[in-house]
């Protein structure tokens, strides 16, 4: 028989769940459009849902009429984002991840003390394009150990990293390692910018997988937290797969008789995991055993212009 451990954390963290109750309370409030400053988060469910239920989702702050309501998605922005939003006089609506503005304001810190700041993460992420933008002139990115070779800086030039806050934790660690051991002076942020809910999804898929014949990860693919957890399950040759849902489950990965551990990103909505687990009981009678890691309970509340505008107007949970 088919046996499915379920881990646990999986999905959403308090940044999504923030977010996407940033999105449901302004269009409520305010009605259809609510324009989006890209996806709320990296979830195509969650895209295509508010989608349907009004919301409208841009790439450019021109796109938005002037004096529309704009919503900045979980990932940040730029100030120039910001800017050019004021400019057009729209409502402006920050969803920004707690976590993430931790990062923005590191930048500014050390760019204003005057380090130039080396930030690890994935070229083209909206969360890595907001955090550049905050100091453009004093952050340079690397992705691998191999770029850290290549910077043209010395170890005489007053240096800081920091990093995308949805990294593989592993990979994070080597590139400070090999950012440490090329320049001894760097200094870095107090505490790790890799969030609470991306190391505790990799901690229970590390722990997991050891005992693990197939992996199934809940998520897009264009979520970095999500197809991190899938490198790291595809790690000792054992089948791991990053899913958008049931719809892309292939019976062929499956005798019947596997161990199967199922995650989901922080991005990814429990409702899909629930659709997966159901496909693999009807087809292959599965049976579900949860297993809990470590235990959440940060809760991230709506932004303040968001309350304040809906003070006295709607009721607030």
């Amino acid at each position: 028989m088919l046996t499915i451990l379920l881990a646990s954390p999986r999905g959403f963290c308090a940044g999504v769940n923030m977010a996407i109750e940033t999105l449901e309370t302004a269009l409520r409030l305010y009605g259809r459009p609510v324009h989006v400053f890209h996806e709320i988060v990296h979830n195509k469910h969650v895209v295509e849902r508010f989608t349907r239920e009004g919301a409208v989702f841009v790439d450019e702050v021109q796109q938005v009429p002037e004096r529309g309501v704009l919503l900045f998605s979980a990932h940040g922005v730029a100030p120039e984002v910001r800017r050019v939003a004021a400019e057009r006089k729209l409502t402006a609506i920050d969803a920004t991840c707690p976590l993430v503005t931790k990062v923005h304001l590191e930048a500014l810190r050390y760019a204003a003390a005057g380090y130039h700041i080396i930030l690890i993460g994935h070229e083209g992420h909206d969360e890595v394009i907001g955090t550049m933008g905050h100091a453009p002139a004093s952050i340079t990115l690397v992705e691998t150990e191999a770029d850290v070779d290549r910077l043209p800086l010395g170890t005489g030039d007053r240096l800081a990293y920091l990093t995308q806050t949805t990294l593989s934790v592993d990979d994070a660690s080597r590139i400070i390692a090999r950012l440490k051991a090329r320049f001894p002076g760097i200094t870095g942020p107090p505490k790790d910018d890799i969030c609470y809910a991306t190391q505790n999804r990799q901690e229970a898929v590390r722990l997991l997988a050891e005992g693990a014949d197939v992996v199934l990860v809940i998520g897009s693919r264009n979520s970095s937290n999500s197809q991190r957890l899938a490198e790291l399950a595809g790690e000792g040759h054992r089948l791991a797969r990053l899913i958008d849902g049931p719809d892309e489950i292939d019976a062929g990965w499956f005798r019947g008789d596997e161990t199967v551990v199922i995650t989901a990103g922080a991005s990814a909505p429990e409702h899909v995991v629930q659709e997966c687990i159901a496909w693999l009981r009807k087809r292959f009678g599965a049976t579900v055993e949860e297993r809990m890691i470590r235990e959440e309970q940060v809760y991230f509340p709506l932004p303040k212009e968001l309350r304040t505008a809906a003070a006295g107007r709607l009721p607030m949970a």
